[in-house]
Formats: C-alpha cells, sequence, structure tokens
C-alpha cells in the first residue's frame, strides 16, 4: 500500500497484538492509518504492538476485550 494513502483513517483490527491481526495493523499504521485493536490476555505482546505503531507516528488504541461475548463486541 502506497505510503499515506490512508491518511486520515481510522482501521478497526481484531486480534492486533499478534501474529497476523498484528502484521495487518502495522501495514495500515505504514499507509497512514490511525489504529485502534483488540486483544485478548497478551499484555506485554498488546504494549509492543502500540509501542512500534506509536512508532510510525500514527494515534493507537489497545483495547482488552474477548469478542466471543457479544457484550464486549458493543462496547468496543
Amino acid at each position: 500500500m502506497a505510503e499515506g494513502a490512508l491518511k486520515g483513517r481510522v482501521a478497526l483490527v481484531t486480534g492486533g497484538s499478534r501474529g497476523i491481526g498484528r502484521a495487518i495493523a502495522l501495514e495500515l499504521a505504514s499507509a497512514g492509518a490511525d489504529i485502534a485493536f483488540n486483544y485478548l490476555k497478551n499484555h506485554q505482546a498488546a504494549r509492543r504492538t502500540e509501542e512500534e505503531l506509536n512508532a510510525l507516528g500514527v494515534a493507537c488504541l489497545r483495547v482488552q476485550a474477548p469478542l466471543g461475548e457479544p457484550e464486549n463486541i458493543k462496547s468496543l
């Protein structure tokens, strides 16, 4: 994706602290999107991902929310 192509946009990435979700969040951020991502339990991985996203110069919001529960989906 071209650098800056998503400037001014916000992406919500589920499972963004590790694996494919993390890779997607970083790719979208490298294109300029601000990122909101959720994670389940791994606080350390979520903090690392947040730091990497902030280093790319985008705004980042990390939210611990197990999306297997409908009320958490609504709150996210």
